[in-house]
């Protein structure tokens, strides 16, 4: 079965309406010729993607997968039209995510130096999306905090990062020179168990407002520094391990050379 990606971004359109005609006006087509292209697309891939009455649209549970699994679908595809067309432009270019905090800037710096013909381009990570980026085609290379699923990457260990809490300055600990484990027993810890958040600027305001604490490593408290939080050292705390990885099988030209010149500065 081939899936048609403009079927599919009709589908993310209404998925993220919840309603044909909305939908059919961002659009700009038709309301009858969207709901005909969404059941044609349901025929295809012999699932029903919404529930639908008078008054209300609904993602059934093929459709929620799917509208998962969309962001993936879309971005693969643009990433390998966007490494055609600068294969057709004859230029190389070489993306590097990072995670949040980490810094990548001088290995950029040392590779540009011997690879000035090698365009750059950088790929801040969210947290949620750690090793995505690698397997969708958006990035050649990563800079990452474990843990991340590493099946079919090669990864190089460079350093390890202590983990600090993060705390409101009205917090009872707040006025503490450091912390251990025990004495966080009981706090309201917001991570993604207790509470998936959609950026860390949200987390911070949570923790600022006295919704919870944070574990956060310490390279991303010092990215995030505000007057109404308070970053404290957690002695017990286990270090979290920082990598490159690349996709097995991936490592030639400029990804080798940039990961042997990174692996040389960031460590």
């Amino acid at each position: 079965m081939d899936l048609d990606l403009r079927k599919l971004r009709y589908f993310v359109a209404v998925a993220e309406h919840l309603h044909f005609g909305r939908a059919a006006q961002a659009l700009y087509i038709a309301q009858p010729v969207l709901s005909r292209q969404i059941r044609a697309f349901e025929q295809e891939l012999g699932c029903t993607l919404f529930t639908r009455s008078t008054r209300s649209v609904e993602l059934t549970p093929a459709g929620k997968r799917l509208y998962d699994e969309a962001p993936r679908i879309t971005t693969a595809v643009d990433a390998a039209l966007q490494r055609v067309h600068a294969a057709q432009r004859g230029e190389q270019r070489l993306a590097v995510g990072f995670s949040p905090g980490l810094r990548v800037s001088e290995a950029i710096r040392a590779f540009t130096a011997s690879h000035p013909k090698v365009g750059i381009d950088v790929i801040p990570l969210h947290w949620w999306e750690r090793d995505a980026p690698l397997r969708d085609g958006r990035a050649h290379v990563g800079y990452l905090r474990r843990p991340f699923d590493d099946a079919g990457l090669r990864t190089i260990p460079i350093g390890h990062e202590t983990k600090v809490a993060c705390l409101p300055v009205t917090h009872p600990l707040a006025g503490r020179r450091a912390l251990t484990s025990g004495d966080l027993e009981g706090e309201p810890v917001l991570d993604g168990r207790t509470r998936r958040t959609s950026s860390l600027e949200e987390k911070f305001e949570l923790v600022a407002s006295g919704q919870g604490i944070a574990l956060v490593p310490v390279s991303i408290a010092g990215s995030y520094s505000r007057p109404d939080l308070v970053y404290l050292a957690v002695t017990d705390a286990l270090p979290v391990e920082t990598c490159l990885a690349v996709p097995e099988g991936s490592c030639a030209g400029p990804v080798t050379d940039f990961l042997d010149i990174a692996t040389a500065t960031l460590r």
